[in-house]
């Protein structure tokens, strides 16, 4: 195992932007940049023996930057803090002080703001281990959330080729956090489509939204519903082909318990991708609304040719009592664990 820091030659708000390697002894290859914690590139082998990036991003740093790409911004890679998916109104309430938010379109706070965690430069931390520590202090009244929020990362690419991710957070006044990690794949050689990945999901609930995706607090049973991932079929076999899945899963697994999240695999290049948490959610996108010009090799990504299963608490879950809570308390530590296994099938 080695990890390689590599200087990009930008600068942002005074500080350095790295690309840091980590490499295993079976070739598998993954790129993370120091800014916005973006996961650049997981370079895999195939069934057929051939390399395969199995992310979308960009091939060099500046795509990231790019002001095209920031119009109709994916999060492609990267971490989102201080709360992932949306907050209703942009508003909450801890111990009786009401915080209000900056809200996105349809008037609710999307993926922590404005200019949430996945547009910071993160400290790059000496590591003991072969992996990769980023630390990020987030100020009280960023995006005017309250207390002095320090959060750190640790990427560790392991000889059984899982991709693990630790977040670690303490804060000095009670305040709301949900973290996940916003990676687009494509398990296909080809790219295109993914409505012949084959998915699997552990989830006999999802989250009810409102018409804005907003959690409105009610779970809904995937029995009888196009939801129903429990024994595993293709994307395409029964979706809305014009919308896809925008959705939140409520994992069959004891709170905190670290266990299977889902399973996505592709005929064609043989992997599997398998997503394991201690978190009690996962939410599937499908990639609606994912329009990227100049990806990799100048490629434009289309809608639906990508997926992303972002592990987290259930969004919302700061306005709604009966889920886990999402509040830190001084003298608490908020921990997260995210794996993505790589496979053969």
């Amino acid at each position: 195992m080695e990890t390689k820091l590599i200087k990009t030659g930008k600068f942002i708000d005074d500080k350095e932007v790295f690309g840091i390697e980590l490499t295993n002894t079976h070739g598998t290859y993954v790129k993370i940049y120091n800014y916005g914690a973006i996961i650049n590139k997981f370079i895999v082998t195939n069934k057929q023996g051939e390399k395969q990036d199995i992310v979308l991003g960009f091939d060099d740093f500046e795509g990231y930057i790019n002001e095209d790409y920031l119009a109709n911004y994916p999060y492609l890679g990267a971490v989102i803090g201080r709360y992932a998916n949306r907050i209703k109104d942009g508003r909450f309430t801890i111990d009786g002080k009401v915080h209000q938010l900056s809200q996105a379109k349809g008037g609710d706070c999307l993926h922590g703001g404005d200019i949430g965690f996945d547009k910071k430069v993160w400290t790059v931390l000496p590591t003991i281990d072969p992996s990769l520590t980023l630390q990020y202090i987030s100020p009280a009244g960023e995006e005017n959330f309250p207390g002095n929020l320090t959060v750190q990362l640790t990427f560790k690419l392991t000889d059984d080729n899982e991709l693990r991710l630790d977040y670690k957070a303490v804060t000095d006044e009670a305040t709301a956090i949900n973290l996940t990690h916003h990676s687009y794949f494509n398990l296909s050689p080809d790219l295109g489509v993914i409505d012949q990945h084959f998915h699997r999901m552990p989830a006999s609930n999802y989250l009810e939204q409102d018409d804005n995706y907003v959690v409105t607090g009610k779970l809904i049973p995937v029995e009888g519903t196009n939801h129903d991932f429990l024994g595993g079929k293709t994307f395409a076999h029964d979706w809305n082909p014009e919308e896809g899945y925008d959705q939140t899963y409520v994992l069959d697994k004891p709170y905190g318990e670290f266990t299977l999240a889902s399973e996505t695999s592709e005929e064609k290049s043989g992997l599997k991708l398998s997503v394991y948490t201690t978190e009690p959610v996962a939410h599937l996108y499908t990639a609606k609304y994912l329009t990227v010009q100049g990806g990799k090799g100048g490629a434009t990504y289309h809608p639906y040719e990508a997926f992303c299963v972002e592990t987290q608490h259930h969004p919302n879950g700061i306005n709604v009592p009966s889920f886990p809570s999402t509040i830190l308390r001084p003298g608490e530590t908020y921990t997260q664990t995210t794996v993505y296994k790589i496979e053969h099938n």
